[in-house]
């Protein structure tokens, strides 16, 4: 879903026809986060963000996008793709929270596609992207990752460990311009890109990183163990 390369292409490959089975209903005027990474496994911590940015920026619905590889990673080989849908699926369930392939259904390696595809295909649905500060430490080594925050209002949760590292950024000084301040945070989904906060958030001191290299026999119990995060109601089709 990210990568080194500088540019990235105009737009995504939308008119694939796995797209058009995409099982995403978002009615207009909705404010839709979009929370993407490896998931692997989904844990705590990664809860721990969606459910402050949803919270915090009054989002109606939260998309986990469970991508098929990041070059910015090294999978671990059992992570196959429908093994960590499946955990992520049992996991995160409720009115609020989806969890989606589309990446793999659209042939999409790149967030700046990704979203692009989104903003193309449900024009009247504003869009935030979440992460967290983690990723915002790196942000600068995404694929496009100066046109993707032209595209879509930012949200970066504070993560433990990298907090200083993550506000120095290139992507934050880049940017310092467009950021709002906290006060702010429900009239993100609203603001017009380039825009991005920084949310202050309490730790978890949880990583998919440690849950791998523990017991792997238990790692699907362990990742998911008390994250059954709201109400049940079954994934999309």
């Amino acid at each position: 879903m990210i990568g080194r390369t500088p540019h990235a292409r105009r737009a995504p490959s939308a008119g694939r026809p796995a797209a058009l089975r995409a099982g995403l209903r978002l009615a207009g005027g909705l404010k839709v986060g979009l929370y993407g990474g490896t998931f692997d496994p989904p844990h705590e911590g990664h809860r721990h963000v969606a459910e402050e940015a949803r919270r915090r920026l009054g989002l109606d619905r939260v998309i986990w996008l469970v991508t098929p590889g990041n070059p910015l990673k090294t999978l671990r080989p059992a992570s196959r793709l429908a093994e960590r849908l499946a955990l992520a699926r049992r996991g995160i369930r409720g009115p609020t929270w989806s969890v989606s392939d589309i990446e793999t259904r659209i042939g999409s390696r790149y967030t700046v596609d990704t979203v692009r595809w989104f903003k193309a295909r449900y024009p009247a649905v504003r869009f935030v992207w979440i992460m967290g500060a983690d990723s915002l430490a790196s942000f600068h080594l995404w694929k496009g990752w100066a046109d993707l925050a032209a595209e879509v209002p930012i949200a970066v949760i504070s993560r433990p460990h990298v907090a200083l590292r993550s506000r120095f950024s290139p992507m934050a000084r880049r940017f310092a311009g467009a950021r709002l301040p906290v006060a702010r945070a429900a009239a993100l989904a609203t603001s017009p890109a380039p825009a991005w906060i920084y949310i202050p958030a309490p730790f978890l001191f949880v990583s998919s990183t440690a849950l791998r290299n523990s017991d792997l026999k238990s790692l699907g119990a362990r990742a998911i163990k008390g994250a059954d995060f709201s109400i049940e109601a079954p994934p999309d089709p």
